[in-house]
């Protein structure tokens, strides 16, 4: 059994940082793809970013760009979200998932492994 765990969340003002983290455990992680969602309430689940764990390729969604940063600690089995100058409209559940594969994947159907989530709320 695989199991992922967010942690990192909580309530900051407009213009903070927050740094997620997602631990896998269970297998090694060395050859999937990492990524990042979240869930505003009354919103379909969206992409944020993901990360490949092998190749260390990126991609992020517009709305994150120049905002929020991955990075991976494979010796931890740990990815990290870095998140920056963070919005109102940043306010969500933020989940982690994962999936063996080389390039990373933007899709919820795409993701075979999913973390619990944690909550993200930026207030003005």
């Amino acid at each position: 059994q695989v199991q992922l765990v967010e942690s990192g969340g909580g309530s900051v003002q407009a213009g903070d940082s927050l740094r997620l983290s997602c631990a896998a455990s269970g297998r090694s992680f060395s050859n999937c793809v990492v990524g990042w969602f979240r869930q505003a309430p009354g919103k379909e689940r969206e992409f944020v970013a993901g990360i490949s764990r092998s190749s260390g390729s990126t991609a992020y969604a517009d709305s994150v760009k120049g905002r929020f940063t991955l990075s991976k600690d494979n010796a931890k089995n740990t990815v990290y979200l870095q998140m920056n100058n963070l919005k109102p409209e940043d306010t969500a559940v933020y989940y982690c998932a994962a999936r063996i594969a080389v390039f990373v994947k933007t899709r919820i159907d795409e993701y075979e492994y999913w973390g619990q989530g944690t909550q993200v709320t930026v207030s003005s």
